[in-house]
């Protein structure tokens, strides 16, 4: 579903496709070698002053046109197979396979961002299973942006239940979710580098009881039940990186708000509101220090997945992702970053945050969720910077190991 492990999963899926699939463009360049060479020709013919021997510029200039027939496929951009390794404490140790697609959506346009479209599978240890289907197109100069994604299969994970004191308990409850979303968005450029525009949701999915033995917290209500979740929301965002994958300035800014809505054909009725914010500087050439603040909210009667839930999307990392989740949550986060020679680098980070019901109750300091640790980052691209990085954590009363493409945040 649009939330909880499903956000996560999808998030997952949609980096691999996204990220992974830039190295490849370091061969790029090649492109520009028989335009070179039809220059060098050309400036030959002009220099010689031959007049009388109109057959051989004729040769010389067909050269070219050859060469142009043996480019590589495709002509306009770049395909990738790759597998990408995932760990995860919540839904285990696996693989998940690439194919994608980068290209320029105008031929002509130098200034809108790489587009790309992709497919990207999903096999886990624990049982975890699914498929992808995404497309990220930027065009027309960078005024508009059209985001699509389909995904389909089964997440097991746990329930620990709601609250900090149910996580803190321990008691979980294995669930499978088997299910299938769609999200497609559009976006226009507005003054001020802001962009704006609506997004729409739709799934559905089954929740079931997995084996388990001892105690376990109180089953959801719609447990083995047959739900739909539809909704429409707006997205709002503001990024003044200069690169996205390793940024070393600039800001990132997004607030997003969904309603999920009967009307819709949404089984339940509830809201669900993101803010985002990043900063980041360079303290030297090979150093950056980054900045994450992340706040969400959820309003109506959502279902136990619809809440904020804490440990997905790096926020905050050392925690299983479901073992804290509720009404509202807030979480932030410092990492340093730096570059080593051979395209290795190292990462250290440390954050805080916490998870609360909302209503008489608010942030209390002996439920905060601390998290810290670091890990080695290697460049699969020097053209983009683009990291395979692996994170160990430490977390409240545990830890956890990832891997991932792209910086955490």
């Amino acid at each position: 579903m649009p939330s909880g492990p499903y956000r996560f999963l999808l998030k997952t899926l949609v980096l691999g496709v996204f990220s992974l699939v830039l190295f490849v463009n370091n061969q790029d360049g090649r492109a520009a070698t028989p335009d070179r060479a039809g220059c060098t020709t050309q400036a030959a013919i002009q220099e010689s002053g031959e007049t009388a021997q109109p057959a051989q510029p004729a040769k010389t200039e067909t050269k070219p046109e050859k060469k142009k027939k043996k480019k590589r496929f495709p002509p306009r951009g770049a395909i990738v197979v790759a597998p990408l390794p995932i760990v995860s404490p919540a839904i285990g140790a696996g693989i998940v396979p690439v194919l994608a697609y980068i290209f320029p959506f105008g031929k002509d346009d130098k200034v809108s961002p790489p587009s790309t479209i992709g497919a990207a599978g999903l096999i886990t240890n624990n049982g975890s299973s699914g498929f992808a289907l995404g497309a990220n197109l930027f065009m027309k100069e960078n005024r508009y942006a059209i985001t699509s994604l389909y995904f389909h299969g089964n997440v097991n994970y746990n329930l620990y239940g709601e609250g900090v004191p149910a996580g803190d308990a321990g008691f979980k409850l294995p669930l499978d979710q088997t299910g299938q979303v769609f999200f497609g968005e559009a976006l226009r450029r507005i003054p001020w580098q802001f962009f704006i525009g609506p997004r729409f949701w739709t799934g559905d999915s089954v929740v079931t009881l997995r084996p388990s033995s001892g105690e376990t917290p109180v089953p959801p209500p719609d447990l083995g039940l047959h739900t739909t979740l539809r909704a429409l929301g707006v997205r709002l965002m503001r990024d003044t990186r200069p690169n996205h994958f390793y940024p070393t300035t600039g800001m990132f800014t997004q607030f997003t708000a969904d309603f999920f809505a009967k009307p819709l054909g949404s089984k339940y009725d509830f809201q669900s509101y993101r803010f985002t914010f990043n900063k980041y500087g360079s303290l030297r050439k090979n150093q950056v220090l980054a900045y994450n603040l992340f706040v969400c909210g959820t309003g109506g009667d959502p279902p136990f997945y619809g809440n904020c839930i804490y440990g997905t999307n790096n926020e905050l990392r050392g925690y299983e992702a479901g073992r804290y989740l509720d009404r509202y949550m807030i979480a932030t986060q410092l990492e340093y970053r730096l570059s080593l020679p051979k395209r290795f680098g190292l990462a250290a980070f440390g954050g805080v945050g916490e998870v609360v019901p909302g209503g008489k109750e608010i942030f209390r300091i002996d439920n905060l969720l601390p998290s810290v640790g670091g890990g080695p980052r290697f460049q699969l691209s020097t053209k983009y910077h683009v990291n395979l990085r692996a994170d160990f954590a430490r977390g409240k009363d545990s830890w956890t190991w990832s891997m991932g493409v792209g910086e955490a945040f």
